[in-house]
């Protein structure tokens, strides 16, 4: 918890609360449902919280806005970032529904109102578009795109610092990767907002909607 707080000190006394309260409820949780590599726990708030939370270092999602969560998986980047922006909405999809279970019940215990999940693939949701699309490690950057463009909201202008398109958390040599997917993504390095050595070679990406 305490590398949390050596590089975000604006925290309310409930977004505290609920941030401390994650390893122990993860902690329970993983000895039913594995969600999270056992040899990270030791490290949770680094290599899961604060690298979810790189988005909110770079990115401000505004009052109302509607996020989706491709493949969150066990909830992140979606649950720390939903603790960190309360008045947005965030929409974890994952194809797996016993991990959304344990989402679901974290979220419930410790308050965050502005969660849904869908047990679903990304291409199977059909009548609903978000502002923004988060993912982390899921799929390369062509798949991101494909799935995620069609569920994009095109805007009627872009604002500084709000993202509105795909915001995704990758590692390793990306070259390859960006160029099969045709994007032209911002790419920002995750050592440059937390230097910790766990971040070498991480990457926060943004490929913009087009209005």
């Amino acid at each position: 918890m305490d590398i949390l707080l050596k590089y975000f000190s604006e925290f309310t006394e409930q977004q505290l609360k609920q941030f401390e309260a994650l390893k122990p409820l993860y902690t329970s949780w993983n000895e039913k449902i594995n969600v999270i590599s056992r040899k990270d726990m030791d490290n949770f708030y680094t290599h899961h919280v604060l690298h979810s939370l790189v988005i909110a270092a770079q990115f401000n999602f505004e009052k109302n806005m509607q996020v989706m969560d491709l493949g969150s998986g066990g909830g992140f980047p979606g649950i720390p970032l939903a603790i960190f922006f309360p008045e947005t909405s965030f929409h974890l999809v994952d194809s797996i529904n016993k991990k959304l279970t344990v989402v679901k019940e974290i979220a419930a215990e410790i308050g965050l109102t502005n969660v849904t999940t869908q047990h679903c693939r990304a291409e199977e949701i059909k009548n609903r578009q978000f502002d923004t699309v988060v993912s982390r490690a899921v799929a390369p950057m062509k798949d991101l795109w494909h799935w995620s463009k069609p569920l994009l909201k095109k805007p009627i202008a872009h604002t500084e610092g709000v993202p509105r398109g795909l915001v995704c958390l990758k590692g390793g040599d990306l070259g390859n990767e960006i160029s099969e997917s045709g994007c032209k993504p911002f790419i920002w390095e995750v050592e440059h907002f937390f230097p910790e050595p766990h971040f070498k070679d991480k990457y926060l990406l943004y490929q913009p909607i087009k209005k």
